[in-house]
């Protein structure tokens, strides 16, 4: 199996470099809670049908613990794309009192 391209939040600047891509492959639900702002979000099952929606460059994926992103990096990385994955993802991203948004108008927050 190839090597999955993975970063930990440490290994993150904050604030997050210019030109650098996140993309949330949380379900809808859990991105309405809270994502990372500037964030594009394309559900993991939806990635196939939707790889025309996706920014070109440096890709950081997230998710909400590292699974469902290294599954996404992995099958991005085969189609070309310069991805690497969040481990420990959105709860090491919440913990570490990194910025977020929410859609539904409420506090942000990792469901």
């Amino acid at each position: 199996m190839n090597q999955i391209p993975t970063v930990t939040l440490d290994g993150v600047p904050d604030p997050l470099p210019q030109g650098l891509v996140v993309l949330d492959v949380r379900e809808p639900v859990e991105w309405e809670h809270g994502h990372i702002e500037g964030a594009v979000h394309v559900p993991l099952m939806d990635l196939p049908q939707r790889l025309g929606d996706l920014p070109v460059g440096q890709t950081l994926v997230v998710c909400k613990v590292g699974g469902r992103s290294a599954q996404a990096v992995g099958y991005l990385a085969q189609q070309g794309y310069d991805v690497v994955n969040l481990d420990g993802g959105m709860l090491d991203w919440e913990a570490a009192g990194r910025p977020m948004v929410s859609e539904n108008g409420q506090q942000p927050r990792v469901v």
